[in-house]
């Protein structure tokens, strides 16, 4: 194995902790570790994810790369020369590139800049997401912007208080929110962020308020969770790791606030007393007290909140409707609805009910 491959190897292990897609997997390919999207998730196939630099002076107390004493890391001008050999043999489909902060930020944001550029410049033309660190300028994060499809800064955790728990270097308002707010205005749709569940201590009503927050204001294409895993040698290597049915909860939360319409009001009522999500998809437990809706009168917005149904499948039934109204729990199938558990949220009315219904839509 070259010396390349070697710090391929190390660094793409290093950069197990962020989150490119929900599912996401790691297998062995040749030589390096590589990130196999889930296809569903709208991943681009088979995606290197690696650190440009494996060790960091900051001080994050969940992290694996502050344990790291081997300063290992890439050259922009090395690691395009490794990454394109991996490209061109077909071995990567796409590169997801982040990096510890062994010194000055600015010069490791200008490293993976400078990166980018390079493999632009050399031709390659396949997908790029670059990490965006705290505390990066302006100028850094419009050249990011650029050169790559997707660009993102982690929050990390929730609020100012909650960093303050798990990382003392850190300014949640300067060096994250505000440049967030930067990373908005240079890629509009094109970034993300990302959440260490569990790490701070947050509830999940915490959660939910950030979730609105970020809707609200820098409007991410997605946000990713990662449930927190203690790791030896770290000030929380005895802090209980975060289940990860917990970060599932939070994805199904945040699809629902994101893809579904609904508030955070709405969500609030299927925490319990502590402020968490029960193992158990949140939009069953809100449907569970509800009355059954009629599928052939109920509107969008009714539907939207019944197991089983999404935007998709929402907007079918109302368009078969108004041809042919659903008579039972078979007829599901003509929108493309698989399954028991819408049908037990759902009446159809009887023949005369259905057929008043035809007549008024």
């Amino acid at each position: 194995m070259s010396v390349a491959e070697q710090k391929l190897s190390s660094l793409t292990a290093a950069g197990q902790f962020d989150i490119c897609a929900p599912g996401e997997c790691i297998q062995v390919l040749s030589t390096a570790t590589h990130i196999t999207y889930n296809r569903r998730a709208g991943g681009c196939g088979r995606m290197l994810k690696v650190l440009l630099n494996g060790y960091c002076s900051y001080d994050c107390a969940y992290c694996s790369i502050r344990l790291q004493r081997e300063r290992l890391g890439f050259s922009p001008a090395e690691f395009a020369d490794a990454f394109l050999r991996l490209w061109q043999e077909d071995l990567v489909g796409g590169l997801f590139l982040s990096s510890g902060i062994p010194h000055d930020v600015d010069l490791v944001m200008h490293d993976l800049v400078e990166t980018g550029e390079i493999l632009r410049r050399r031709g390659y033309d396949g997908y790029l997401h670059l990490k965006i660190l705290p505390g990066a300028t302006r100028a850094d994060i419009h050249d990011a912007a650029s050169v790559a499809d997707r660009i993102s800064i982690n929050l990390e955790t929730t609020s100012s208080d909650r960093l303050g728990c798990i990382a003392g270097v850190k300014d949640y308002q300067q060096d994250i929110l505000k440049r967030q707010a930067w990373v908005a205005e240079e890629k509009p749709g094109g970034h993300t962020t990302q959440l260490v569940i569990g790490a701070a201590d947050e509830t999940d009503a915490e959660i939910l308020s950030c979730l609105a927050g970020q809707y609200r204001r820098v409007r991410p294409a997605r946000v990713y969770f990662s449930a927190f895993r203690s790791l030896p040698g770290t000030p929380l290597a005895k802090h209980p790791d975060t289940p990860a049915w917990r970060a599932q909860r939070c994805y199904q939360a945040d699809y629902l606030l994101r893809d579904y319409g609904f508030t955070v009001d709405e969500l609030r009522a299927a925490l319990d007393e502590r402020g968490f999500f029960e193992n158990r998809d949140p939009k069953q437990v809100l449907a569970a007290d509800k009355a059954p809706l009629n599928i052939n009168t109920a509107g969008r917005w009714d539907l939207l909140r019944v197991p089983g149904i999404g935007p998709k499948a929402a907007d079918r039934i109302i368009t078969l409707r108004k041809e042919r109204p659903f008579t039972g729990p078979a007829d599901l199938a003509r929108a493309g609805i698989r399954g028991k558990v819408a049908a037990h949220h759902l009446t159809f009315g009887n023949r005369k009910e259905t057929i008043q219904t035809k007549l008024v839509l």
